[in-house]
């Protein structure tokens, strides 16, 4: 039948997951990454998923398409009712099991941090700490999830934090203009395993696309339980 459904503009996703979590009918996922429509008979046609998606990548077109499946969603529903609400893997709740290891309290960790503010939407994009500088891009979990974040990755670095899943902007504009003008030298992406989180890493990688500039670029993937995937 002709009816009103959404299409999913996958260049323009970001993975933020937010649009999955907005679907309460089920019919997006987040796939490799990014958002799909996996179940088109899922989909109602009211588009609660439109409004949350940061990057407009979600929009209506009529098209053929099988009907709303009301029963099908509520039987999956059913299934699915001690399941999270959210469909993104990020937000799935577990008990990590960490090693003891030894306290220290006359010999603090000094901090790496070599500039202020830190924070991605916060950043001047012409501040002076970013000519010829080491840049690294962080996920906000990752410093709470791998244990030497300070020392293995932010050390000697000038560190930018955010969360795709959060923050309501896309950060590709914003460190083009960055990685154009600033003179950095490197980039370093340190994220997180969980979907949503590739899109601080697709964000980079259109930023140096679009920057004008060979600069070389390397992600970091850490796990939940604080290890880095080879």
């Amino acid at each position: 039948m002709l009816r009103k459904i959404i299409t999913i503009d996958r260049e323009k996703c970001n993975g933020c997951g937010a649009c999955a979590a907005a679907c309460h009918e089920g019919a997006i996922e987040m796939i490799n990454g990014k958002a799909t429509l996996v179940r088109e008979d899922y989909c109602d046609g009211l588009g609660d998923c439109l409004p949350v998606c940061p990057t407009n990548a979600i929009r209506f077109e009529e098209r053929e398409a099988p009907a709303y499946n009301e029963a099908a969603v509520m039987e999956a529903k059913q299934k699915k009712h001690t399941a999270p609400a959210c469909h993104c893997p990020g937000t799935q709740s577990r008990l990590l099991s960490q090693s003891e290891a030894p306290i220290r309290p006359a010999a603090p960790v000094a901090s790496r941090l070599m500039q202020w503010p830190c924070q991605l939407r916060l950043v001047p994009v012409h501040a002076p700490y970013f000519e010829n500088a080491d840049l690294l891009i962080a996920a906000d979990c990752a410093a709470y999830a791998y244990g030497g974040f300070h020392q293995d990755f932010m050390r000697d670095r000038i560190t930018l934090i955010g969360c795709p899943k959060l923050d309501p902007v896309d950060y590709a504009e914003k460190l083009t203009e960055i990685l154009r003008t600033g003179g950095v030298k490197s980039v370093t992406v340190a994220r997180m395993e969980v979907p949503c989180c590739g899109g601080i890493e697709h964000a980079v990688k259109r930023a140096l696309a679009a920057c004008g500039r060979e600069i070389p670029l390397q992600v970091v993937t850490v796990t939940t339980d604080g290890k880095i995937l080879k």
